[in-house]
């Protein structure tokens, strides 16, 4: 009898055994996902620094061939502020910024009056690959 109360103790003691379960970090269990870069929200200065985009035959076969975006900006513009503002307002990664300044030129309106037509700072903004804007939404 005392070898029936030691074994219902021991019984008691270690209940029945569960298979052991496989521990899964939750960081193993995630699957990473690339995320896209995630931008301040645009100020009102970068939309003074950004004007609009220049349409031209050129432009349009650079923006389907090559990724590049042509846009007019304020003439006082650096490299980086256009980066920082396009980034805000497109979200999308810049890789490079080039610039120029277009001259103004005079004309003729009807052959007697002359005119000027003003000049502007125009950039030449790359996107990283991949990356997509549509300039003209509905």
């Amino acid at each position: 009898m005392a070898e029936e109360k030691i074994v219902a103790a021991e019984e008691v003691a270690a209940p029945a055994e569960k298979p052991a379960k496989k521990r899964v970090s939750k960081k193993a269990a995630k699957v990473e996902e690339p995320k896209a870069p995630s931008f301040a929200k645009p100020t009102v200065h970068d939309f003074e620094v950004i004007d609009c985009p220049h349409i031209t035959e050129k432009t349009m076969a650079l923006i389907q061939n090559a990724n590049k975006i042509t846009v007019k900006v304020a003439s006082t513009a650096n490299k980086i502020e256009i980066k920082e503002a396009f980034q805000r307002i497109f979200q999308v990664p810049v890789t490079a910024v080039k610039t120029s300044n277009v001259r103004a030129k005079v004309t003729t309106r009807g052959g007697r009056y002359k005119g000027t037509i003003s000049g502007y700072k125009k950039a030449v903004v790359t996107i990283a690959e991949g990356a997509a804007i549509d300039l003209f939404k509905e």
